[in-house]
């Protein structure tokens, strides 16, 4: 049976080891992501633009672009609907919806 102090000790280092880890490993940075490309299936089904501005679509919402979606994340550019992806901030797809 472990005694106190032998306890306290790995409370502490158990409680420690995620700081420490995540100071070792970083956050990955945005470049990290590729780009999504523009022949992608998914941003092709989606209708995927890189500029909002270009949109001709009838679900378009003037003002509507990836930076205010929810699905977008702008820490790192990365979309929900294309895992593994970062898109443009000024671009747009036909699931865009407000962010809350």
């Amino acid at each position: 049976m472990p005694d106190r102090r032998t306890f306290l000790t790995y409370g502490v280092l158990a409680a420690v080891a995620p700081l420490a880890a995540r100071g070792v490993v970083g956050d990955a940075p945005a470049n990290d992501l590729p780009k999504l490309p523009l022949g992608h299936p998914q941003g092709k089904a989606l209708a995927y633009v890189e500029d909002a501005a270009t949109v001709k679509a009838p679900t378009f919402t003037p003002g509507s672009r990836c930076a205010n979606c929810q699905f977008f994340t702008a820490a790192d550019g990365a979309c929900a609907l294309f895992a593994g992806y970062r898109v443009d901030p000024e671009g747009w797809c036909s699931a865009w919806a407000k962010k809350a």
